[in-house]
């Protein structure tokens, strides 16, 4: 891929620049150098793609089909895509910078997220509801008309695709706003999704700077559903402009996950999980899992596991060989997570490890942070409690169970928690109490296509995955009919 390559604007039936002509340069965030020219759109451009978005879903047998049809198509975009894995996933670590395996991992994940959204498209059905008197009482489940998807830079891919594909399964035409930083898949796949048979207009990519673009979309009358993956305050923003006209709303948000470790656990498995939940993707997830409570007995043996762990990784481009943790994806991500650092000195906290850029030469034009490990932050400090999105795991102690949920819990976010202990009864009692959408017991942060993502608090509203993602693109309505009255018995 040089810098040569070109990505315009997918809406309706063609490919091309915006209205205004502008492009801007992508940058891989291993080096700082361009790798494509990308076009940008405007609010003119985002009223356009909703424009190509309502006439299809109108106009074309897409949602007028029983769902076999729609079935058969993206079982067959599934397939395309995993033919395309590699090449995907390649573009997407020189996009974003994360190492190949785990685009690789991403990848796959959309693949299977097609394929399960597939085998439901021609199963969203309805009901029979007894009523009183000789009536007959049904509901049918309909497409919502326009869907607008607002995805983040961390996942480009998987976080688009995630809500894109249900929508699609349910009958409804998309228009997808990837991140500015990382639009290359995300446009790669429409022009797949063209390819394997998607109509024109079905599915719409606009490029462009979130607040404008995102907000043209979100307050465009044909605008039937918004997802938004991201920021607290970008989605807040999102929700109040989406409430105006009651336009239904999944919101994913931030987190500040907690991973808790009682004395009997795994210790040694419990630090390659904790680690992984922390340093894959360079912690810009959503769900990092950024605060690790760990019963007193075993704090320091546990954190010099992690603490070795962390100090082994073999940072560099995604794209070398034997790389375990990427740059960060923009040189202001890099400033901030070193700016949270700081403070976290600042506060009186202790760097156990990391807590700087890299200083190996070969990787001085990229955004790469060694992965940190930071401890005695006072619990009311900011790095403690806001979402750095880096690879920065704060450590507290806690002496019993009731301290460590009370730690856990106290926070504005609830996405996800893990628990580590061989006490089955001191898991399941934990996980009840934790306040977040998602928990794993003896494992590191996963999901999987058919399982809902969700958070408590101000982690979101909503969820995607599962069967009820599909449903949650279609709406309900009742049908009565009143049968005459029913003839005497004779």
């Amino acid at each position: 891929m040089g810098s040569s390559a070109s990505y315009g604007l997918l809406i309706g039936s063609r490919e091309g620049p915006g209205h205004r002509e502008e492009t801007r340069p992508v940058l891989d965030p291993a080096t700082n150098r361009p790798i494509a020219d990308v076009a940008v759109a405007d609010a003119d451009d985002a009223r356009g793609a909703m424009e190509a978005a309502d006439r299809a879903f109108r106009e074309s047998s897409w949602a007028a089909d029983d769902g076999a049809k729609r079935a058969r198509t993206l079982a067959h975009l599934a397939r395309r895509l995993e033919e395309q894995q590699e090449a995907f996933a390649r573009l997407e670590t020189l996009n974003m910078g994360k190492p190949l395996r785990e685009s690789r991992i991403d990848i796959g994940f959309v693949v299977r997220t097609l394929d399960y959204v597939a085998g439901l498209a021609d199963k969203i059905q309805g009901e029979t509801i007894p009523v009183p008197g000789n009536r007959l009482d049904y509901t049918l489940r309909e497409p919502l008309g326009v869907t607008v998807h607002i995805a983040p830079w961390n996942y480009p891919l998987l976080l688009a695709i995630r809500s894109v594909a249900p929508a699609l399964a349910a009958g409804n035409a998309a228009v997808l706003k990837p991140a500015s930083l990382t639009p290359l898949t995300a446009i790669a796949f429409g022009r797949l999704a063209r390819e394997a048979g998607v109509p024109d207009g079905i599915l719409n990519v606009v490029n462009g700077p979130g607040g404008a673009i995102g907000e043209a979309l979100v307050q465009d009358p044909r605008c039937a559903a918004v997802s938004f993956t991201g920021s607290a305050e970008a989605g807040l923003r999102v929700a109040e402009l989406a409430a105006r006209r009651a336009v239904p709303t999944t919101l994913e948000l931030g987190g500040k996950s907690p991973v808790l470790v009682f004395p009997d656990a795994d210790l040694d498995r419990a630090a390659r999980g904790i680690a992984f939940g922390i340093f894959g993707n360079a912690g810009q997830m959503c769900w990092a899992a950024s605060r690790l409570l760990v019963h007193a007995s075993v704090r320091d043996a546990l954190l010099g596991k992690v603490a070795a762990i962390a100090r082994a990784l073999q940072l560099g481009p995604g794209t070398s060989d034997g790389v375990e943790m990427g740059p960060l994806a923009s040189r202001d991500q890099e400033t901030r997570v070193l700016g949270f650092v700081e403070e976290a000195r600042r506060d009186g906290g202790t760097i156990l490890v990391g807590g700087a850029k890299a200083t190996d030469p070969a990787l001085a034009d990229g955004n790469f942070v060694l992965p940190t490990i930071a401890t005695d932050l006072p619990a009311a400090s900011r790095p403690a409690r806001e979402e750095i999105f880096g690879p920065v795991l704060s450590a507290f102690a806690f002496s019993d169970t009731d301290e460590a949920l009370r730690l856990a819990n106290d926070s504005r976010y609830g996405l996800y928690a893990a628990v580590w202990t061989r006490d089955l009864a001191v898991a399941h009692t934990v996980a009840r109490r934790l306040e977040a959408g998602m928990v794993s017991i003896n494992e590191a942060p996963i999901t999987f296509p058919q399982t809902p993502f969700a958070g408590y608090k101000e982690s979101g509203l909503g969820f995607e995955q599962g069967i009820l993602a599909v449903e949650g693109y279609t709406r309900r309505k009742n049908v009565v009919v009143n049968l005459g009255s029913a003839k005497p018995r004779t």
